[in-house]
């Protein structure tokens, strides 16, 4: 009784992490009735309400509050549990979980996983692409990637994978009738293109001298929240586009996109891993971020000094 009264304990949980009966019961492979009846369980065995329901949101009550508190520290002492069952034997196994931005993501993950599939048998691997940032705890992944500065969430441990530059750039097409400009002032009358559809983030940071940032916010008539389409909007002739260095480098090596105002600093951008803190971490994300490493560190080896180290292992993002 007490085993299957902690698992409706970890799946009201799961209710209350995702907000919802459906996408809390999958978490457990179970239907939104199941989960339903788990709870249900628990408030005949406490006799009391443990959950407020309304057709657009589920909250605590009190004594819902006081249940997932000690439901805490139960799903805390199984992962430890677990932690230190698979550290004794350090063979990474079970599934990693890794949320990455989309054309980023598939551009620094993919042969790394690759050769982490190969290496470790006992593994699999499921990666959400997209730029939408994921709640990393609370939708349960082992590993995230993030681009540009962030405030990693609470619990979380933040590492720089890697350090890009920014780069602006536009398609020769659009300078075809347009004068290429030779001073960030003259970017105005042109066409820039933005990166996400918030206000706050409808301006560049640009510098012709060190030190000295210049805030620019032109036209934009056109604004997208994908890095690849931003990408693919530049290579359209639509207009200039802000991106990291990475994503467009074999772009601008072979012509389809051009440097604008290559003498002003666009910024760095650094590439980071967030994980859960833990006092184990797992040999699955601890290998894993381990070859990452490595990779990145070979390729910005070969970035830095072309002609002495081996091509790097980067993945070509068809996208």
């Amino acid at each position: 009784m007490i085993g299957s009264r902690v698992n409706d304990i970890l799946i009201f949980m799961s209710v209350i992490d995702k907000n919802s009966f459906v996408a809390g019961g999958k978490a457990f492979g179970l239907t939104r009735s199941t989960a339903g009846k788990a709870v249900a369980r628990l408030e005949d065995h406490y006799g009391t309400r443990l959950l407020n329901r309304t057709t657009r949101a589920i909250s605590l009550t009190p004594e819902g509050e006081d249940l997932y508190r000690h439901g805490m520290q139960i799903r805390a002492a199984i992962e430890e549990t677990e932690t230190t069952l698979q550290n004794s034997a350090g063979t990474p196994r079970g599934t990693l979980r890794i949320a990455a931005p989309g054309a980023m993501g598939r551009k620094l993950l993919l042969s790394t996983v690759q050769r982490y599939l190969r290496d470790w048998p006992d593994i699999q691997i499921e990666i959400s692409f997209s730029d939408r940032v994921e709640n990393v705890v609370a939708d349960n992944y082992d590993l995230a990637l993030r681009i540009g500065v962030t405030e990693p969430d609470q619990g979380l441990i933040m590492r720089t994978l890697l350090i890009d530059r920014a780069v602006l750039c536009a398609a020769p097409s659009y300078f075809a009738d347009r004068t290429r400009p030779q001073s960030i002032e003259q970017l105005g009358p042109l066409d820039l293109i933005y990166f996400g559809t918030h206000p706050e983030k409808q301006c560049w940071h640009l510098s012709e001298e060190e030190g000295v940032w210049t805030r620019v916010s032109g036209r934009s008539r056109l604004r997208v929240d994908n890095a690849s389409a931003l990408r693919d909007a530049g290579l359209a002739g639509l207009g200039i586009v802000l991106l990291p260095r990475l994503l467009v480098e074999d772009e601008l090596a072979n012509g389809q996109l051009e440097t604008v105002l290559p003498n002003v600093s666009c910024g760095s951008i650094p590439i980071l891993a967030l994980y859960p803190q833990r006092k184990h971490l797992e040999p699955r994300v601890r290998k894993f971020l381990d070859l990452l490493f490595k990779d990145l560190d070979r390729f910005r080896q070969h970035r830095e000094n072309p002609g002495l180290t081996e091509p790097p292992s980067v993945t070509s993002d068809p996208a």
